[in-house]
């Protein structure tokens, strides 16, 4: 039996969440609350001592850092595979994946927790400018890789789309905040600066098992508004 341990609005969550369905295998699925430090709670961290999420538990394995969950569910669950079928499909998913960790992730989460915390102020907008110049350096990267096909790497959904997605969708959500202003300028709308992107996001959501994956406070919000 797999559980799976995770959080509402986590990008690395949402990676995992997708290859569960992608792989349409069962698990057991624990929501837990950040606001309310359950990710911190004892019986998480004697499995992470990191106290960080996701965390997937297959029987008496376990095993966290979302990339790693991936690459174990595409081993121990090969079909569909979600890292190619050679050795040489699996390398370039790898690669992009390191890529966009390497060059656009840290940017993504500074330019989100700026947006979903304190905002843009003249202390931090240089910072803010820079990363989003970044982060629409990468845009045009994958976006130039989604004008060739419908996937980022390849003929069919993988492992890169999985992790870049939910990143993407964070980025939007951000950009959405008020005081967003020139940052979201820069990126949004998205099906106008990059249309590729654009039809790529809506070819995700509409993959069997999405609204399963699916941040159930965003969802929540979006019924509220």
């Amino acid at each position: 039996m797999i559980d799976v341990y995770w959080g509402s609005g986590s990008p690395y969550s949402w990676r995992v969440l997708l290859a569960l369905e992608h792989k349409r295998l069962e698990y057991s699925s624990h929501l837990l609350q950040f606001s309310k430090q359950e990710h911190k709670a004892p019986h998480i961290v004697a499995m992470n001592p990191r106290g960080r999420l996701p965390i997937l538990k297959d029987n008496d394995y376990v095993v966290f850092e979302s990339v790693a969950v991936l690459l174990y569910l595409d081993l121990k669950y090969p079909d569909p595979p979600i890292f190619g079928r050679t050795p040489e499909e699996a390398g370039v998913i790898m690669r992009v994946i390191c890529e966009f960790e390497a060059y656009a992730q840290e940017h993504l989460v500074k330019i989100a927790r700026a947006l979903f915390g304190p905002g843009v102020s003249e202390d931090n907008v240089g910072e803010l400018t820079r990363a989003m110049l970044a982060v629409a350096s990468e845009a045009r990267t994958i976006e130039g890789r989604l004008s060739r096909g419908d996937w980022i790497v390849g003929d069919a959904y993988s492992a890169a789309d999985m992790v870049i997605y939910p990143a993407i969708m964070v980025l939007l959500r951000a950009l959405q905040r008020p005081g967003a202003g020139v940052l979201a300028s820069r990126f949004m709308p998205v099906e106008v600066n990059y249309p590729s992107l654009g039809r790529w996001l809506d070819r995700v959501a509409a993959l069997p098992g999405y609204d399963r994956t699916y941040p159930p406070h965003w969802l929540a919000s979006t019924q509220r508004g």
